[in-house]
């Protein structure tokens, strides 16, 4: 929802946008349906690309590009820092994990 109203907004402007980046894509799903819903085409008048790379990226028409998430990766680096912290080891590191550019048709690339 928060996807669909945020995209709205944004094509409400003087000056819209020829494209779009959503922090997740459930947002991102949501402008292409706001999109959809304004007459646009996407993506030959908006470009719309994704963050998480949820099975549905690639069901929904245009298939969303998205940028995917070391998930395996990510579930590691949250058990070491809940254990760091439980055992009172302090802070822990900032910890930065690979992505990778999923390319779909939403972005017409």
């Amino acid at each position: 929802e928060s996807g669909f109203v945020g995209m709205r907004r944004l094509l409400a402007r003087k000056d819209p946008p020829t494209a779009v980046f959503a922090a997740s894509d459930e947002m991102a799903v949501g402008a292409l349906l706001a999109a959809r819903a304004a007459g646009l085409r996407v993506p030959d008048d908006l470009a719309v690309v994704g963050f998480d790379d949820i099975e549905v990226a690639s069901l929904v028409d245009p298939a969303l590009t998205t940028v995917a998430q070391d998930k395996p990766g990510f579930g590691t680096a949250a058990a070491g820092a809940l254990l760091a912290m439980i055992e009172n080891v302090g802070a822990p590191e900032p910890v930065r994990l690979p992505t990778k550019l999923v390319i779909r048709d939403s972005c017409g690339a």
